[in-house]
């Protein structure tokens, strides 16, 4: 901080002692052409100190953008000649522009840069997204055209990530030109009175059409590229559809829905069942089995609401029979009945792709081939099954697979300890089972702040669940009539024995057996679809969204980008949207449950954002008071000193409906104040939304204006 305020110390200094000299009269054509005589002799005779002195002096007047580069162009062709002069304005234009340019950066940059933070994160994200792919060419249509302001120019580019080297590079290739013209013009200066006998009309114009030229070059660039992709392969003279959705979960479902909405022909491809994982092995029969094991828990707890109740165990093969009474109630909304009434093709059958337009469809009925303008993956993900020594030897349980358990594990070892880990060892807890829960990270849900962790762990540890933590798996093994887990934890060899085993590490996507090595299209280092902001793969007109390709993996994220791929799909010709993730907010359903959106303080840190936190305890709550459910707590992230919500965590009874308050506040640019002016119905637990904002106000009270009122009353009272 102190280096940056003597730096900018510096650069005032030097801009002021130029002005108080007067060194403008300097930097002025009538003086070069009164001195160009003597300036020239004094040259001849000392070459070499002339061209470091004149290189220094360049430099230094464009690092701290003063005015009369121009005249010391034309300086150096006049003095110096055309190679020489040119050699010099060249090099010390691009070095003085750049160290502007980092001065900038170093002096005002991070500051800027951590307000757009705090205030506007979205707006930064894209600008830095957007140099980082189009810097260059923007970079150099600003320096082709003369009229535009050159040390503006390095100041605006000082405040974004494009990094030296490429801001270099390209400022001396694209100032070339008009330095060109600049230095020419100084060989013949007798001849030059003003800008307008350097600059004509038409020449001006020329250097504004040679400014569209980097980005007619990279439109060009990606013309022959797309040219270059499609080369080896035929495209079709007519296409069945106009889009091809694989994969029938809730991105391929919501991809489909809206191509029928907008009157495209659609199919929608499945190689299993409608609905995908969330209807059928996701969140509609976890939430069904979550209440099922509420219930029991409430039941627990009976006496505490002055209800005699005995329970005197858990049907277990009847909880797990309304789970799939669920799911069938809720499967007609994901139907092919339904979805054949919208206009859909259903078609069942494993697709593979052909070439970027057509799939081939293994189905009951053949194999089809199907041609489609646009494609859209929605393949989604599959539970990851770790490499563990020993693991092949145990009939362990997934996401996927434990829905068709019949009885209740006695010892239930779960592996994992993220949202789906800590849901399932919860549930399972209370319908009975002994529980073990094995997690190599330090705690749980990672991705939340520290004391949400906590706050989860030191539930589970009052509902004698035994976590894990910092115990990483090494070793699987049947002993005996025993299945054992080997852990290290601390140097330390640790043996679980265990009835059961459900892995639930996380989620991979589903991309086997597609086709996509064959036709080229890339996937990440994770084994997600590699997409651009507009979710396009490497071929344009096919596109991925959902669990295949992330950055999240949640249904609502998945609905979210299917609107993006579907109308990128059928109207990107015309205009194309960016995916927005700009408020993303997921709720993990443990008992506390756990909603979060936008930045936590965790999150502030590591990216150097400035936030103010706000606490609201939900024991301060009437309705959860009422309810017995007097724990928990709302985390408000806000600018300093402002209302702007940055981002929300809840640890509570009904969290996930409370963060909906947020969520749209956030989405809408409302701040705490407008909140706190909303009316909300007493007594419901929407009231700690409007709490919580309370106590940013309490917080921000004009202490010294309440002080001349507190007067002021005692003045009216006599």
């Amino acid at each position: 901080m102190q280096l940056r305020g003597i730096l900018l110390a510096l650069i005032v200094a030097a801009i002021a002692a130029f002005y108080l000299v007067d060194g403008s009269r300097y930097l002025q054509l009538d003086t070069l052409k009164t001195h160009q005589v003597t300036l020239a002799v004094w040259i001849e005779s000392h070459w070499l100190l002339a061209l470091v002195v004149f290189f220094s002096a360049y430099v230094l007047i464009t690092t701290v953008s003063l005015p009369g580069a121009w005249v010391l162009t034309l300086a150096a062709g006049a003095l110096f000649g055309f190679g020489w002069g040119l050699l010099l304005v060249s090099f010390a234009s691009t070095i003085g522009a750049t160290l502007a340019m980092l001065s900038a950066r170093y002096v005002f940059g991070a500051k800027i840069r951590n307000r757009l933070l705090s205030h506007h994160s979205d707006l930064l994200q894209r600008i830095d997204a957007g140099i980082t792919r189009d810097g260059a060419y923007y970079l150099a249509s600003l320096r082709l055209v003369v009229l535009f302001p050159f040390f503006l120019v390095n100041l605006l580019v000082g405040l974004t990530a494009l990094p030296a080297r490429t801001f270099y590079m390209v400022s001396q290739l694209a100032m070339l030109p008009a330095t060109l013209v600049f230095v020419n013009a100084g060989t013949q200066l007798a001849a030059v009175n003003s800008l307008k006998d350097i600059f004509s009309l038409p020449l001006l114009l020329s250097f504004t059409l040679l400014g569209v030229f980097p980005l007619l070059a990279k439109w060009g660039i990606s013309v022959w590229q797309r040219q270059r992709l499609y080369a080896r392969w035929t495209r079709p003279k007519k296409y069945d559809y106009n889009m091809l959705v694989l994969g029938a979960g809730s991105a391929g479902l919501v991809s489909a829905y809206i191509a029928s909405v907008v009157k495209a022909k659609v199919a929608l491809i499945e190689r299993e069942r409608m609905g995908g994982d969330c209807l059928n092995t996701g969140c509609v029969p976890s939430k069904a089995l979550i209440r099922s094991a509420n219930v029991k828990r409430l039941i627990d707890r009976a006496a505490q609401f002055g209800i005699d109740a005995n329970v005197r165990g858990v049907a277990f093969s009847e909880v797990m029979q309304r789970v799939q009474r669920i799911i069938a109630a809720i499967e007609p909304h994901d139907s092919v009945a339904r979805y054949m009434d919208l206009g859909v093709d259903c078609v069942q059958g494993d697709a593979r792709f052909i070439s970027p337009w057509m799939v081939e469809v293994d189905s009951p009925t053949g194999v089809r081939r199907l041609t489609g303008r646009a494609i859209v993956i929605a393949t989604g993900g599959k539970p990851f099954i770790p490499a563990i020594a020993g693991l092949d030897q145990i009939d362990y349980l997934t996401s996927d697979t434990v829905w068709s358990l019949s009885e209740c594990p006695r010892r239930l070892l779960i592996l994992g300890g993220g949202p789906i880990g800590c849901e399932l060892t919860q549930a399972f807890a209370r319908l009975g089972a002994q529980v073990v829960l094995v997690e190599m990270l330090p705690r749980l849900l990672i991705q939340e702040d520290p004391e949400v962790s906590e706050y989860v762990l030191a539930k589970f540890g009052d509902e004698k669940i035994d976590a894990r933590l910092s115990h990483k798996a090494v070793l699987f093994a049947r002993e005996d009539d025993a299945h054992v887990l080997y852990c290290e934890h601390e140097g330390r060899r640790i043996r679980i024995e265990f009835d059961k085993l459900l892995i639930a590490v996380g989620r991979a996507a589903n991309t086997q057996g597609m086709g996509l090595d064959e036709i080229g299209i890339s996937c990440r280092a994770n084994g997600t679809v590699e997409t651009n902001a507009y979710l396009q793969t490497t071929y344009p007109n096919i596109y991925a969204c959902g669990d295949v390709t992330g950055p999240y993996q949640f249904t609502h994220t998945a609905s979210h980008q299917a609107w993006y791929a579907a109308v990128n799909g059928l109207f990107g010709g015309w205009r194309k949207y960016r995916v927005d993730y700009s408020v993303i907010p997921w709720v993990t359903f443990t008992d506390p449950e756990v909603a979060r959106v936008g930045l936590n303080e965790t999150d502030a840190r590591a990216q150097g954002i400035a936030v103010e936190v706000t606490r609201y305890a939900l024991d301060d709550l009437d309705r959860a008071i009422t309810e017995g459910a007097g724990h928990g707590f709302i985390k408000v992230l806000t600018v300093p000193g402002r209302d702007r919500i940055l981002g929300v965590s809840i640890v509570g009874a009904h969290a996930g409906e409370l963060l909906a308050e947020f969520v749209l506040a956030m989405r809408h640019d409302i701040g705490l104040k407008e909140i706190l002016r909303t009316i909300h119905v007493y007594p419901t637990w929407n009231e700690a939304v409007k709490f919580s904002a309370g106590q940013w106000q309490r917080a921000h009270a004009p202490t010294r204006l309440l002080l001349w009122v507190q007067r002021y009353h005692a003045w009216l009272r006599g």
